[in-house]
């Protein structure tokens, strides 16, 4: 059998930026062994697939998630990618995209200048005494950080930009947290704020853009900065932006994307 492939730069303008999602529309679902080796095979930080529901309610595509080695409950990147493919290589007549996702309902808009706009979950977080293995693996780590139970997320507060870029967390001692992964921020010099997002228990060190983790960044530094309107820098090599705003109990994550390949998957 023969199923179409693209890939797409997602949190950017220019291809070889942002954060590259391999994106597989299908007819019906593949056992999930199968999804799952395909993301492997692709060895990118996510593939998305998706089905059509028609005269589902509230939603027109079922949309999932694979890592190299794990399905996990939300991605930003790769649903901007999905969007964009719907749009632009399946000629969606809307203007607006509705997915079903483990992280239930979620959307995408058009908006001027080649803007997408997800409509993403506004995930709650806990304040807790930082472990020790967190610790160990930052250096610089403060004595409390936020735990985000909805995936397994670390998040600490660092003091600058400058700390984030100069991160290096060891990959090893996180991966022993048995956790999804370690947010870093800090306000930002020519944004609101800055972050990265280190993943070893799913199978990636850095991620290099990541629309997730603003579901939880963009309430933090909202409260923080006392305004729902924010722009966010992604610090890492390939880098990318966001503009987000907090919309009560959803968050609105917008970016561009730039595409790259297109292809054929046999099986």
């Amino acid at each position: 059998m023969s199923y179409p492939i693209y890939q797409v730069d997602a949190f950017t303008s220019e291809i070889f930026k942002g954060n590259p999602a391999a994106v597989m529309p299908l007819e019906t679902w593949l056992p999930d062994e199968t999804l799952q080796a395909l993301a492997t095979e692709n060895n990118l930080s996510e593939t998305a697939f998706f089905v059509r529901e028609p005269g589902a309610e509230g939603s027109d595509f079922h949309i999932r998630w694979f890592t190299p080695s794990i399905e996990v409950p939300l991605c930003g990147h790769a649903t901007l990618a999905s969007a964009w493919v719907i749009f632009n290589k399946l000629n969606w007549p809307a203007e607006h995209i509705r997915f079903h996702s483990k992280s239930g309902p979620l959307g995408v808009q058009k908006a001027p200048g080649d803007w997408l706009i997800l409509d993403f979950p506004n995930l709650p977080i806990e304040e807790r005494e930082t472990p020790a293995l967190l610790s160990g693996a930052l250096d610089g780590a403060p004595t409390t950080a936020f735990y985000v139970p909805s995936d397994a997320n670390y998040m600490v507060v660092l003091e600058n930009e400058a700390a984030v870029k100069a991160a290096q967390p060891d990959m090893r001692m996180l991966k022993e947290l048995d956790n999804l992964g370690l947010i870093i921020t800090a306000p930002g010099e020519t944004a609101d704020f800055v972050s990265r997002y280190f993943a070893p228990g799913m199978g990636l060190d850095e991620d290099p853009v990541t629309g997730s983790i603003h579901s939880v960044l963009v309430p933090y530094w909202a409260q923080k900065l006392g305004k729902t309107k924010l722009e966010a820098r992604q610090l890492s090599a390939r880098g990318g932006f966001l503009r987000c705003e907090l919309k009560g109990d959803r968050v609105a994550i917008a970016g561009q994307a730039a595409f790259y390949m297109e292809g054929a998957v046999h099986i």
